[in-house]
């Protein structure tokens, strides 16, 4: 990853940009592939099927009456991101966010444009240059609404964010293996990393001479009752602390756990 330095002298350098869109978006792109290690875009060519990673990515926009326009993307990675860059003055209030919002319905229609045979990208980024990025994202590509990524709270990224190294790995992906970012993804491996974890725990008090519906029976309480402090129905880590507190004294742990059990599921006090 890029130097303390470099960040803080690409920062500094666009921080002051405050030329047109058109004289300034791709040579922002640019530098910031270069901050951030990524591959540059490639020379653009006639035929467009070609052009899978480029500025100025020509799109054809069919209409009802059987006429054709034609539009071009800033800058466009296929199977990664559609890019649509405005330079917008800061100071213009509420016809700010208006403005970034004219350049998001742009972009995705610019996407959904797209031949069907490189279907929709699974991110639509709108630049403002030299002040920040925003990030919207469909990963399904089967025509649903882009929405704020990662969440509509934290889906701006400013110029001065890209000091947080994490920003920075974000942006990465979205260039390098967007899938990455899917949050179904993620839910989907960690489940799979809880179920391979609860087999092991299963496995070894089978093993002691438990049996399986005993043993699941134990899970799904333990499970429940951690369930149950996320929610508030227990106090924060109440059930968690007293198995921490048990490590100790195992010869304790049926009575204690067994009566906290029997006093939830009484409705008692514990």
């Amino acid at each position: 990853m890029p130097a303390k330095s470099a960040v803080d002298a690409f920062i500094t350098r666009w921080s002051s940009a405050s030329g047109a869109e058109r004289a300034n978006y791709q040579l922002f792109l640019t530098e910031l592939c270069v901050l951030l290690e990524l591959p540059g875009p490639d020379p653009a060519r006639e035929d467009t099927r070609d052009n899978a990673y480029v500025f100025e990515r020509r799109v054809v926009f069919r209409h009802g009456d059987g006429s054709e326009s034609f539009g071009f993307i800033d800058l466009y990675r296929r199977g990664h991101f559609v890019c649509e860059a405005k330079k917008v003055r800061k100071n213009e209030g509420k016809g700010y966010d208006d403005a970034l919002l004219r350049a998001r319905g742009q972009a995705e229609q610019y996407a959904r444009a797209l031949p069907a045979a490189e279907s929709r990208p699974p991110f639509v980024l709108v630049v403002d240059v030299g002040n920040l990025i925003e990030l919207y994202a469909e990963f399904s590509r089967s025509g649903a609404t882009y929405t704020p990524y990662p969440d509509p709270q934290s889906h701006r990224i400013r110029l001065i964010d890209l000091a947080d190294e994490a920003v920075r790995e974000r942006l990465r992906a979205i260039w390098l293996d967007p899938a990455s970012l899917d949050p179904s993804r993620r839910s989907a491996k960690v489940t799979r990393e809880v179920a391979e974890r609860l087999a092991e725990v299963a496995r070894v008090l089978e093993a002691a001479g438990h049996g399986a519906q005993q043993v699941a029976a134990f899970l799904s309480r333990c499970l429940f009752s951690m369930f149950a402090e996320d929610v508030g129905l227990l106090p924060k880590r109440a059930f968690v602390d007293l198995l921490e507190s048990l490590k100790g004294n195992p010869a304790q742990f049926v009575p204690l756990v067994g009566e906290l059990w029997r006093a939830m599921d009484r409705g008692e006090f514990s």
